[in-house]
């Protein structure tokens, strides 16, 4: 048997092996983490992943529906349960992910406690040739909100991005696209704005690039980003720019962490489809 999908949502799961069924593929539901879709007959993998680029591009198109109404039953053994705040904070999430979620908001209350510009000094980029050998800095710009909004914004689209990475592809590529995008983005930052700027934006500009293109180039690897969604990041990138809400916004951090995210996602689906 090949596992050729896994979704979080298991009416979707359900929906698609309702379709396949009609198309005379036979595939099976296991209920881990998430819902892994099984295929018995591996001779038939191709005619699956071709059928899955689809469905993943338009879940909702009528004939899945009308899939399910011909060939579903309900003894898949899936269950729709409803979650605490906190257990579906966790559920969906990594420790890397729930560690920065975590640490970014101490970071916020200390900011309220002593003030902005005193934790600056201590986590800003290097404003001064003689912090340069402070390694810490040229990540640690990522904790800094100046905000409830822009704390809020960042945190939730980590945690619905951050949290599928690392736990569909691990920790260490989380961690990984984190550090890249956080010294770039803060690099360019520096050079077209100054050091004194902050947010964890440049490293979600940099998830949304990855998990929409790492989606659309391989959809086995379990990680997508609707491309309504994606069509959002890009109008608020184009906001930023034109500097239509009259908010500081650091358009450099967010255009490099957008560029290193579809990069690094450009990168691991070749070698993806290469190894395949």
């Amino acid at each position: 048997m090949l596992m050729v999908a896994s979704f979080e949502n298991p009416r979707m799961a359900q929906a698609f092996v309702d379709y396949m069924a009609t198309q005379g593929v036979h595939l099976s539901l296991q209920h881990r983490v998430n819902i892994d879709i099984w295929l018995e007959d591996e001779s038939q993998e191709s005619q699956v992943r071709e059928a899955l680029e689809h469905f993943l591009a338009n879940p909702n198109d009528p004939r899945y529906l009308a899939a399910s109404w011909s060939t579903g039953h309900t003894g898949s053994g899936l269950h729709y349960r409803r979650y605490p705040f906190f257990a579906t904070l966790r559920s969906k999430a990594g420790p890397l992910t729930l560690g920065m979620l975590v640490l970014c908001v101490a970071v916020y209350i200390l900011m309220q406690i002593v003030g902005d510009q005193q934790v600056m000094l201590w986590l800003a980029w290097p404003f001064d040739p003689s912090l340069k050998f402070q390694v810490w800095r040229y990540f640690s710009h990522i904790l800094l909100h100046f905000s409830l909004l822009h704390i809020a914004f960042n945190l939730v689209w980590w945690w619905y991005l951050g949290g599928p990475v690392e736990k569909r592809l691990g920790s260490g590529k989380l961690l990984t696209i984190t550090l890249i995008s956080a010294l770039l983005s803060g690099f360019m930052q520096h050079y077209f704005g100054g050091p004194w700027f902050g947010g964890l934006s440049g490293v979600v500009y940099a998830l949304m690039g990855y998990v929409w293109l790492r989606g659309e180039r391989d959809p086995a690897c379990g990680v997508m980003l609707p491309r309504g969604l994606m069509v959002f990041a890009l109008l608020w990138l184009v906001i930023g720019w034109f500097n239509v809400m009259g908010m500081s916004i650091a358009n450099s951090a967010h255009l490099t962490g957008l560029l290193v995210g579809l990069a690094m996602a450009l990168v691991d689906s070749s070698q993806t489809r290469k190894r395949a």
